[in-house]
């Protein structure tokens, strides 16, 4: 199965590098997704440090984790999770590692700039020449219009709109949007459909 330990680091673009998040990245993440403005939107928002950093450290979480530095300071993060894609059970092999599920945040005082549009793009190129992934999705609550609006900024295509389905902190029901890319989108290829 591709995994983010088969590429190398740190991956630069035009203004940002791009890296495998580590221990030492709790305190840095850890200012931003504080933030009411952050933590509104993303799955989960721990109240103290020490929950975070016990969280952020899970072998799991970490291993599917990238930070985003501008001139060395981190300025947000970066999930890519490599998951099986849905098939019969006679293809089932060939549907292992196939595709991966994206996220982001980004420190608000460096947002405007176009930071999180380079890299995610990048993010994508990496899934697809680095990975050889087939296909990749983000999902948001629809009323994060920041993150969807960034899914069409990078080529991705809505795939749904779901009504009332996801449950936020609050206790609230939210629309939720889902937008995917295929690799051969990503290259400008004709489908054989």
């Amino acid at each position: 199965m591709p995994n983010l330990a088969s590429l190398s680091w740190p991956v630069w673009t035009a203004r940002l590098a791009i890296r495998p998040a580590t221990a030492d990245d709790i305190v840095a993440t850890w200012a931003y997704r504080r933030l009411d403005e952050v933590n509104r939107w993303i799955t989960r928002a721990p109240a103290t440090l020490e929950e975070y950093g016990a969280q952020f450290v899970d072998p799991d979480r970490l291993a599917k984790t990238l930070v985003i530095e501008r001139d060395g300071q981190v300025i947000g993060d970066l999930m890519l999770s490599v998951e099986d894609a849905w098939a019969q059970a006679e293809v089932a092999d060939q549907a292992t590692g196939v595709q991966a599920e994206l996220g982001w945040s980004l420190h608000p005082d460096h947002a405007g700039r176009g930071y999180a549009t380079e890299a995610v793009r990048e993010l994508i190129r990496l899934c697809f020449e680095g990975l050889g992934l087939r296909r990749l999705t983000a999902s948001c609550f629809a009323a994060n219009e920041a993150s969807w609006r960034l899914m069409e900024r990078v080529g991705m295509r809505r795939e749904a709109y779901t009504i009332r389905d996801s449950l936020h902190r609050s206790g609230t029901w939210l629309d939720g949007i889902t937008y995917a890319l295929l690799a051969d989108e990503w290259r400008g290829e004709t489908p054989p459909y």
